[in-house]
């Protein structure tokens, strides 16, 4: 009788281990981003752009509210806060904010998924999460798409690369989940971190910034399936093309490069938090869907976002994570 009841646990044993070894196996990059929804992201962007948030003004109650629900997200999802960060904070002293009149400490919000082959070289995936508050009329500036949009983007991504780790099919260079606060006062959350990096910048393959993915420009209403592509190319070919072909491989949208050009009187180049790596000579991509009505007003609302829309751009950013991620060779500053 034991003998055969240790038979069975024996059996029972290698089918699970067979379990999850095919499932490691059967599960797929394409697979991976399928779990990026729009219901999900919907779900985050009412909580992180709702009325009590009260516009996540920098150092505010609802600025601290927004990083504290952004913590525990992470923390729900089992990825680590970097072992130099304070559980998933980088606070940021109020001293720093010099353009603030009355500046009160901020932070900014990390995870970290280490590599599994090449733990050292990082890839920075960042959106702001900070926005402008609420005005003296009471308006309170929710900051649906600029940039509750980038943040649960960045929640999503990292909650699906987390889901391969856990079938064993974990990224080989490790990614850092970067959420910045003051962009809106001047980059200085992007700033404090590439001036005090938690990861050397030698060994930051690239950034990945989103800022503004949820809605569609007035000027491409009759052809929406789009992102703009600002950075791609300024100092890396490399990362360029890898993203040209990861975007027709996996997702197939227009990518439109009207912003990249020199000559935009916009200057979004300069906008963003991805400029801060720029300057130091770190590849960027930045995924912006471009400004509409609502930009910087108290009527870029949850309601007005695009989710499914949302949903596709936020897998092209995930797949192109991916193939930086787990390719054979880095990418590399080329254009210097």
């Amino acid at each position: 009788m034991k003998q055969i009841i240790f038979l069975l646990i024996a059996m029972f044993t290698v089918y699970c281990n067979t379990a999850q070894s095919t499932n490691a196996v059967t599960m797929t990059r394409t697979d991976y981003a399928e779990t990026i929804t729009a219901k999900d992201l919907k779900t985050h962007l009412y909580i992180i752009a709702g009325d009590e948030m009260e516009g996540r003004d920098t150092g505010s109650r609802g600025n601290n509210m927004a990083a504290n629900y952004l913590r525990d997200f992470y923390k729900q999802q089992g990825i680590p806060s970097p072992e130099n960060a304070v559980d998933y904070f980088q606070t940021i002293e109020s001293s720093y904010f010099t353009r603030m009149k009355e500046p009160k400490p901020s932070q900014n919000v990390v995870a970290f998924i280490k590599g599994s082959e090449k733990p050292e070289e990082v890839i920075v995936i960042s959106a702001h999460y900070d926005h402008v508050g609420v005005d003296d009329k009471g308006n309170i500036y929710n900051g649906a798409d600029d940039d509750g949009s980038g943040t649960v983007a960045l929640m999503e991504m990292a909650e699906a690369f987390q889901l391969a780790v856990k079938d064993g099919n974990g990224p080989k260079r490790s990614v850092l989940f970067l959420h910045v606060t003051a962009e809106e006062i001047g980059l200085y959350g992007s700033r404090y971190y590439t001036e005090n990096p938690l990861y050397p910048l030698e060994n930051t393959l690239c950034n990945l910034n989103t800022d503004m993915i949820g809605r569609i420009d007035p000027n491409k209403e009759d052809s929406p399936n789009y992102i703009y592509l600002i950075g791609s190319d300024k100092l890396s070919q490399d990362l360029h093309d890898l993203s040209e072909e990861v975007n027709k491989k996996y997702i197939n949208i227009e990518l439109d490069y009207t912003f990249n050009d020199e000559n935009d009187p916009n200057r979004f180049y300069y906008r963003s938090d991805h400029y801060n790596f720029a300057k130091k000579n770190i590849p960027v991509i930045f995924y912006f869907n471009g400004v509409h009505g609502d930009y910087h007003k108290h009527t870029d609302t949850v309601e007005k976002i695009e989710y499914e829309l949302m949903e596709t751009r936020t897998r092209l950013i995930f797949q192109t994570a991916w193939e930086v991620a787990n390719r054979k060779d880095r990418i590399t500053a080329d254009k210097l």
